[in-house]
């Protein structure tokens, strides 16, 4: 194995745990609305809100450091595939990162003032910053795989509306779903109480379309791009949502989110493997196709960044993976204490 080959697969990685983590992050901003509605004699809607935001209270921010890493990577490693798909992916990826910057906004200020105008709109950031990103990451990978006109000087000659063909609306309303799947196993593992309940009953529900819907796209991209061997992996993700189907009609969240993880990384496998050896292939030619080859850095920048990435990413992983540990207890609404935000300025 070269080292253009290993520094794809590491992006691939790269990306697989930022679309595993991130994911149930999204999911859990795109059902707020939901799983935050208060019912007869529950808790109020803030306190149900303030549970499910808590779940990735303490993890959310280092979720986002796989993009960044993925980024800085796919930088370094293959400078023409990063000056190709940022710059012909403008605006995509602009809407993406507001929605990302809003976001982050949202979840650090909504606690801030105790009004529940003042906290409303900034749900709707973490609401709106949640569902951009979750469907829009779904059309720019079904694009990248699928092929965009790349021209000889490669630079992408279509235009925005050229990204939003049926091939990549269903890979948005893939990730979209999935997403939110994820997110409702993980706010049933992280929860107790009647927010569990009610996150174990809107996984069940969800679990039956997002088979039908992901199984859809998967099955297209084998069939248009995939190869015989990524056969396996259509195998594995279907038999891992079937399995989330039946698990969550159970109450079992623990396996159901093994699961679910399972059938995300299953998925970004497919993606990446149904690429290769292309990194952005051109629908003009094939000869103007990025391929792992004539994109790269040079051997040297490449067999640096090898000795770099042994030495720090089991830092990262064991650090990370010691924040999960410690912030694994459940949470319920006994544990939400009154708010402590500023009262806002009448006069």
């Amino acid at each position: 194995m070269g080292l253009q080959e290993l520094w794809f697969i590491l992006i691939a990685v790269l990306f697989i745990g930022y679309f595993v983590l991130e994911g149930f992050d999204f999911g859990v901003g795109m059902l707020m609305p939901v799983l935050g509605r208060s019912k007869n004699g529950s808790a109020d809607n803030d306190t149900r809100r303030r549970v499910v935001l808590n779940t990735i209270g303490p993890v959310w921010d280092g979720n986002e450091v796989w993009l960044l890493t993925a980024g800085g990577a796919m930088f370094a490693a293959f400078p023409e595939w990063y000056a190709t798909l940022f710059s012909g992916f403008y605006l995509p990826l602009l809407l993406i990162l507001v929605a990302l910057i809003v976001r982050v906004c949202a979840i650090e200020y909504r606690g801030k003032i105790d009004d529940a105008t003042w906290r409303s709109r900034w749900d709707w950031g973490i609401i709106l910053g949640s569902w951009v990103p979750a469907i829009l990451w779904g059309v720019a990978f079904a694009n990248i795989v699928r092929g965009v006109a790349i021209d000889e000087n490669r630079q992408v000659v279509s235009g925005f509306f050229d990204l939003l063909n049926p091939y990549a609306l269903l890979g948005g309303a893939t990730t979209a779903i999935v997403f939110a799947l994820h997110g409702a196993v993980f706010i049933a593992l992280k929860t107790a109480d009647e927010v569990h309940e009610d996150a174990v009953k809107l996984a069940s529900r969800l679990s039956i379309p997002t088979v039908v819907i992901a199984g859809a796209f998967v099955l297209w991209t084998q069939l248009a791009y995939g190869k015989g061997w990524t056969w396996i992996l259509v195998g594995i993700a279907a038999a891992a949502l079937l399995g989330v189907v039946a698990l969550t009609a159970v109450a079992r969240e623990g396996w159901a989110f093994v699961l679910t993880t399972v059938a995300v990384i299953g998925a970004v496998v497919l993606l990446f493997a149904s690429l290769y050896p292309n990194v952005m292939p051109s629908t003009i030619s094939d000869d103007y196709s990025l391929t792992i080859y004539n994109a790269s850095s040079s051997p040297y920048t490449l067999k640096v960044m090898t000795w770099a990435a042994a030495f720090m990413t089991p830092v990262v992983l064991m650090y990370q993976g010691w924040t999960y540990w410690v912030f694994r207890k459940r949470i319920s609404t006994a544990h939400i204490p009154p708010s402590i935000g500023l009262p806002i300025k009448t006069s």
